[in-house]
């Protein structure tokens, strides 16, 4: 729903088990087999014992992006634009990225504040060419999962004003709102 791709539970459903449905562009279909393919990676053995890093989010973002970008998981080196909002992220450096995401992995505060910092940070960075909101919702449920912290998912119906929170947030960093809507409406423990 962050990206537009406006199917149904069952089509989704449907797109997942048999790579099809009709009605529904190829585009999002791509988009929706690839991330069925980023939470496959995520959630396989091995990667779900790995730190959350720079390594595991440009993994992902290259599985998000595949079929779209050839470099889909490397770091941008171009000006980007973002719908809705005035803001335009400085091209990231990589040094400096994999530091931040070091630091929140690291530093102080709970599962729940650090996911949803790693996740902000990606989306207002835009390290990527395109799928950074994919590739950060899938990175935080990374963070989480791999610590049994529970998961993030944005409520269909939330959607519209987490797009604009997130608008608030890239202009001005908010008001803090958006953190608070993560954290206490999207944050799910098992």
């Amino acid at each position: 729903m962050l990206e537009g791709v406006a199917t149904s539970f069952p089509q989704t459903e449907e797109i997942i088990e048999n790579g099809q449905v009709n009605g529904v562009t190829a585009s999002d279909v791509q988009k929706i087999l690839n991330l069925k393919h980023a939470w496959e990676f995520i959630l396989d053995t091995d990667v779900i014992q790995c730190e959350s890093s720079y390594g595991i989010l440009c993994h992902i973002a290259k599985l998000v992006n595949e079929g779209f970008y050839r470099d889909g998981g490397k770091i941008r080196g171009v000006p980007v634009t973002i719908g809705g909002t005035g803001y335009i992220p400085p091209i990231p450096d990589e040094p400096s990225v994999k530091e931040y995401i070091d630091s929140v992995v690291h530093g102080e505060g709970g599962p729940a504040d650090k996911a949803v910092e790693l996740c902000l940070y990606t989306m207002k960075s835009q390290i990527f060419n395109d799928g950074n909101k994919r590739a950060a919702v899938i990175f935080a449920n990374h963070f989480l999962i791999s610590r049994g912290e529970g998961f993030i998912v944005i409520p269909e119906e939330d959607v519209p004003a987490f797009k604009r929170m997130l608008v608030e947030y890239y202009e001005d960093g908010g008001n803090g709102e958006i953190r608070d809507f993560l954290k206490n409406k999207c944050w799910k423990t098992f």
